[in-house]
């Protein structure tokens, strides 16, 4: 039997203090609330968290080239100051429905990397850079490892990266994201006949760090990138069985 492997008290001394670093990382987390009792209650922390790495995908066939997964990011980072480096899969972003919801152009960095293998490190190098307010990237696959990656650089910055799935596949995989979102249209109830009224999302948390999965029913941004609960639905949240029924 070999014998019993024993750690100098440096070694135990250093061990600690990595510890304590990575604690203290982890309190000073900031939030972004969004300012939605029924929404913020559900989160760690009462909105989402800062310095982490966020999925969001939308339902659909088409959900993956449709819009408004860049729009519900685009809402996000409105409401954080300074620029957002934005990396792209393909050129399809619609600049005026950014500012449509709150992110004008003029902050927006584009990077034009059209491929997974260009996307992941333009985002990691981006999110290395503390005065951005954030770093999109519009990806395909985000395996465990490059996760982890962009997780870590997020931590080490405090900058949030949403990443927005561009294909339907492999949005199951395992990764390192702190929280993963779906997005998708609703139908939007008209205040009088022949007049569209405020367009609606379904907004679910499929899964997320110290959550529980929920779903809302809610009006899409405005032009302060902020989210609101239709008058008609009582807090946005919706029925469990209905929950489910969006799920499956």
């Amino acid at each position: 039997m070999p014998p019993p492997l024993t750690a100098s008290p440096a070694l135990l001394a250093e061990l600690r203090q990595t510890m304590e670093r990575v604690s203290s990382k982890r309190r000073r987390r900031e939030v972004l609330p969004f300012g939605i009792a029924s929404v913020d209650v559900a989160l760690p922390s009462g909105g989402l968290a800062l310095g982490a790495v966020h999925e969001i995908s939308e339902s659909g066939v088409r959900g993956a080239q449709a819009a408004v997964a860049p729009l519900f990011a685009a809402g996000i980072l409105a409401r954080i100051g300074g620029p957002v480096l934005w990396c792209l899969h393909s050129r399809d972003l619609f600049a005026p429905a950014l500012a449509r919801v709150g992110l004008h152009p003029d902050r927006v960095i584009y990077c034009e990397t059209w491929k997974d293998s260009q996307i992941l490190p333009a985002m990691e190098d981006g999110l290395r850079h503390r005065g951005l307010a954030g770093v999109v990237g519009e990806l395909v696959r985000l395996p465990l490892t490059p996760s982890r990656r962009l997780q870590l650089a997020a931590e080490d910055s405090g900058v949030v990266a949403l990443v927005i799935r561009r294909s339907s596949q492999h949005l199951e995989e395992t990764n390192a994201a702190f929280s993963r979102w779906r997005v998708s249209p609703s139908p939007s109830a008209a205040n009088q006949p022949l007049e569209l009224g405020r367009a609606r999302w379904n907004v679910e948390l499929l899964r997320c760090r110290g959550a529980e999965p929920h779903s809302w029913l809610l009006e899409a941004c405005n032009a302060k990138g902020r989210l609101s609960v239709p008058a008609d639905v009582r807090d946005g949240s919706r029925p469990a069985e209905e929950q489910e029924r969006a799920s499956a």
